[in-house]
């Protein structure tokens, strides 16, 4: 495992890659992507219960309920008995594609980008 940190992408990421591969102006990409980004953040904090978002060759987003825990530990102080109530919580399970993707060996993956980069 490298010691280095996790490459972080922002929306702005997202964004620009968005308009490369659609040939649009960042500008005109932009409002879209934030609109689809909010548009699934209410869906996921307005449905009471649980709720799913499927998006093919992507995954799934899915909000379960999670069971109240009555007599859970504090973790500060190990002899004290807490409650914890219900709540919901987020959950991603990548689809078919990207799974693919996850399951190659990592060598694989610097050899395919390599090529990539030589222009092969």
């Amino acid at each position: 495992m490298s010691s280095q940190r996790p490459r972080t992408f922002i929306k702005r990421d997202v964004v620009e890659m968005t308009a490369k591969s659609t040939g649009l102006d960042p500008k005109v990409v932009a409002p879209i992507v934030d609109a689809a980004f909010t548009t699934m953040r209410d869906m996921i904090v307005n449905t009471p219960g649980e709720c799913r978002i499927e998006i093919r060759d992507f995954g799934v987003l899915q909000v379960k309920n999670t069971a109240p825990k009555p007599k859970a530990r504090n973790p500060r102080k190990p002899g004290e008995e807490i409650y914890i109530p219900a709540r919901r919580k987020t959950h991603f399970r990548p689809g078919r594609r990207i799974k693919e993707a996850l399951q190659k060996p990592l060598d694989e993956l610097e050899l395919e980008r390599s090529h990539k980069q030589d222009g092969r």
